[in-house]
C-alpha cells in the first residue's frame, strides 16, 4: 500500500511542478501570443543547460544513496550534508559560468537574468533527500501553496505582452520559494554531525556517473527548443514547447512510478532481495505499459479538439505536433521504467549512460535535417524515434536479466484495448463540435471503453495491482 500512496503523491509532485503554467496556458496564450511564448521557451531551455551543469546528477544520486543508507540515521545525516554542499559549490560555478555567457551574448538579456534565478533555486532542491527516504507527502503538501500564489500572481500581474520579464520572475521564484519550503520537515529525518568528517567531493565521481547521462536527456528534452529557436525561430520553439507541456503532464502520471519505485529497488538491492526486485519490475512494468497506453491513444485522439480550444487558434500548428509527440509517451515512459525502476538501483550505470547517449545522438543527428525542412513537427519526429531508439537498446541489455515474455505478457491486451478506445474517440470527435463539454465525454467514454475492455480481456494487471498494493 505504501507505493501506492508514493505513486500518488509523485504523480501529484511532478504534476505540481508544471501545473501553473499548464493552467495558465489557455490565459497567457493569449496575453504573450506566439512571440512571447517563444522567447520564454528559447531563453529557459538556454538557462537548463547551466541548471543541469550545476546539479550534476544530484536528484538521481542522491536518492539512491540516501535509499542505501536511510536504515542508519547518522550515515544518512553525513550522506545528506555531503551531497548538499557539493551541489552548492557546483551551482556556484554553474552561475559563473552563466556570467560569462551573458557577457559575449547580445540578445534577450533581462529575460535571462530573470531566468537564472532558477539556477539559484536548484542549489536549494532537496526533493532527492525525500524521495530517498520514501516520504513523497512532504514534497506535495509544501509546493501546493506555493504554486496557487503563483498562478494567482500570474492572473494578477501578467496583463499584456510587455509582462513576459514578470510572468517569467514569478515562474522562477515560485521555483526557489517551493524549493526553500523543504527545509523545516529536515530535523525530524538528521542528527548532528561533525562538519570537519564531512567529504562532499568524494561524492563527485559517482554524481558525473549520473551527470552523463543526463546530459543526454537535456539534449533531446531541450535542444530541440534552442535548435528550433536557432535553425528555424522562435515561434517554432514555442509551438515545439506547448506541445511539450501537454506530454511532460501526461508522462507526470505514467512516469510517476520510476521515481517512487528506485529507493524501493535500490533499498532491495543493498540487502540482496533479487528476487523482490524482479517482481517490483515486472509488476511496475505492467503497470506503467497498463496506464500509458490509454493515454497515448486519448491524446492523440483529442488533440485536433484540445489545441485550438486550449491555445486559442494562433496555436494551430501545435496540432500536428502533440499528435506526433503522443506517440513518444509510451517508449518514455518504458525507457523511465527500466531505466529509473531496474538499471540505476541496482548499480547499472554504464548501460543506463550509453542507452540516453544513443537517444541524445540519434536526436541530434535527425534533428538537423528534420527541423531545417518541417520546423516543429519534424522536432517531434525526432523526439520520437530517439525516445525509441533508447527503450530498444535497454531492453537489449536486460533481456538476459529478466524475461521479456514475461515483462510484455499483456501488452496486446493493452493495445487492443487502448486501438479499439481511440477509433470510437476519435469518431466521436469527428462528429461532435468543438467545446470542453464534449472533450469531457471523450475522455469519459474512452476510460470507460477502455477499462471495460481490460476486463473483457481479462489482463493480469488487476493481479498485479493487488501486489504492488501489498507492499
Amino acid at each position: 500500500m505504501q507505493i501506492v500512496k508514493n505513486y500518488l503523491y509523485n504523480a501529484m509532485y511532478q504534476v505540481f511542478i508544471i501545473i501553473v503554467p499548464l493552467l495558465t496556458i489557455p490565459y497567457l496564450s493569449r496575453i504573450l501570443g506566439p512571440s512571447g511564448i517563444g522567447i520564454n521557451s528559447y531563453t529557459n531551455s538556454i538557462v537548463q543547460y547551466f541548471v543541469l551543469f550545476g546539479s550534476i546528477g544530484v536528484g538521481l544520486y542522491g536518492n539512491r544513496q540516501i535509499a542505501f543508507v536511510r536504515d542508519n540515521q547518522v550515515k544518512m545525516s553525513k550522506v545528506f550534508y555531503e551531497i548538499f554542499i557539493l551541489r552548492l559549490l557546483t551551482i556556484c560555478l554553474a552561475y559563473l559560468l552563466f556570467v560569462a555567457f551573458l557577457t559575449i551574448n547580445g540578445q534577450y538579456h533581462e529575460y535571462y537574468l530573470f531566468q537564472s534565478i532558477a539556477i539559484v533555486a536548484a542549489a536549494f532542491d532537496i526533493s532527492w533527500f525525500f524521495m530517498g527516504i520514501e516520504n513523497f507527502k512532504v514534497t506535495v503538501l509544501r509546493n501546493f501553496i506555493v504554486q496557487l500564489l503563483a498562478l494567482f500572481s500570474i492572473f494578477l500581474f501578467v496583463k499584456s505582452y510587455n509582462d513576459l520579464n514578470i510572468y517569467i520572475l514569478i515562474t522562477v521564484l515560485s521555483t526557489l520559494i517551493g524549493n526553500l519550503t523543504f527545509f523545516p520537515s529536515l530535523h525530524r529525518y538528521l542528527v548532528k554531525v561533525n562538519y570537519r568528517e564531512l567529504r562532499p567531493i568524494k561524492h563527485l565521481k559517482q554524481s558525473l556517473v549520473m551527470f552523463i547521462p543526463q546530459i543526454a536527456v537535456q539534449i533531446y528534452w531541450v535542444l530541440n527548443k534552442t535548435m528550433l529557436g536557432s535553425l528555424d525561430s522562435v515561434t517554432s520553439s514555442g509551438f515545439f514547447d506547448q506541445s511539450d507541456k501537454i506530454v511532460k503532464l501526461v508522462l507526470a502520471i505514467a512516469s510517476a512510478t520510476g521515481t517512487v519505485m528506485l529507493p524501493r529497488v535500490a533499498n532491495a538491492f543493498a540487502h540482496r532481495e533479487y528476487s523482490k526486485i524482479k517482481e517490483y519490475m515486472y509488476a511496475g512494468f505492467s503497470f506503467v505499459s497498463a496506464i500509458s497506453i490509454p493515454m497515448m491513444f486519448g491524446l492523440i485522439a483529442i488533440t485536433p479538439k484540445f489545441v485550438p480550444l486550449f491555445f486559442t487558434s494562433q496555436f494551430s500548428d501545435v496540432i500536428p505536433v502533440l499528435m506526433i509527440e503522443s506517440i513518444a509517451i509510451i517508449f518514455i515512459a518504458w525507457s523511465n521504467a527500466i531505466g529509473n525502476q531496474y538499471l540505476l538501483p541496482t548499480n547499472q550505470n554504464k548501460s543506463y549512460t550509453v542507452s540516453v547517449f544513443i537517444g541524445a545522438i540519434v536526436n541530434l543527428m535527425l534533428n538537423i535535417p528534420l527541423i531545417i525542412y518541417l520546423g516543429a513537427v519534424g522536432a517531434s519526429i525526432a523526439t520520437v524515434i530517439s525516445e525509441m531508439s533508447v527503450t530498444v537498446y535497454q531492453l537489449f541489455i536486460i533481456h538476459k536479466q529478466l524475461n521479456l515474455h514475461t515483462l510484455f505478457s499483456d501488452l496486446s491486451k493493452y493495445l487492443i484495448a487502448g486501438l479499439v478506445m481511440f477509433l470510437i474517440v476519435f469518431k466521436i470527435s469527428l462528429l461532435t463540435p468543438t467545446s470542453w463539454i464534449f472533450i469531457l465525454l471523450e475522455i469519459t467514454v474512452g476510460i470507460i471503453i477502455y477499462v471495460v475492455l481490460l476486463i473483457f480481456l481479462k489482463a493480469e494487471i488487476i493481479n498485479k495491482l493487488k501486489f504492488i498494493m501489498h507492499k
